[in-house]
């Protein structure tokens, strides 16, 4: 596989090859909101945010942060090295539903502790997702759930060919 050459970062932006392994978690620092069936379904100014080398941010938000009723428990569960296990979601909203498309880690590690509960969500499915005024896309690929903004340069994991990276 020939190296991954990063983007150069510009004015107010980061690059997600200067992020950490293992992930750092820290506050998102701006309004978090996501749409989905036609109506905003969450948000916060609580949110946090995973950086790990390669990925766009992937951002948390508290369970208060959602309309109650529109996440629907799954019984599957996956782990991951760093956080440890994690359950899923299906989004639900106005007769429209998004299936396993949110997670959480009710018994993180503890250097993640802060996530306990926390809810992540796939951009991708959801009508919108904003972090500020900025409309997020999804990190590329359908196996990560990293949020792309204007603010985060690449390239980034996921896509097809980067496996390996």
């Amino acid at each position: 596989m020939p190296p991954v050459t990063p983007i150069p970062p510009g004015p107010g932006q980061e690059s997600v090859w200067d992020y950490p392994r293992p992930p750092a978690l820290e506050a998102v620092g701006e309004t978090v909101r996501i749409a989905f069936g036609g109506q905003e379904i969450a948000r916060t100014n609580e949110a946090l945010r995973i950086l790990e080398t390669s990925h766009p941010p992937t951002i948390y938000l508290p369970p208060s942060a959602f309309i109650e009723g529109v996440l629907e428990g799954r019984p599957e569960t996956s782990g991951c090295e760093w956080k440890g296990l994690a359950v899923y979601f299906d989004v639900v909203s106005n007769g429209h539903r998004a299936e396993k498309v949110a997670w959480a880690y009710p018994d993180p590690r503890p250097t993640y502790r802060a996530l306990k509960d926390h809810v992540a969500v796939y951009a991708g499915p959801m009508d919108a997702c904003w972090i500020g005024d900025e409309r997020v896309e999804p990190q590329p690929g359908g196996f990560y759930g990293g949020w792309v903004t204007p603010k985060v340069v690449g390239p980034f994991k996921g896509a097809p060919g980067t496996w390996g990276w």
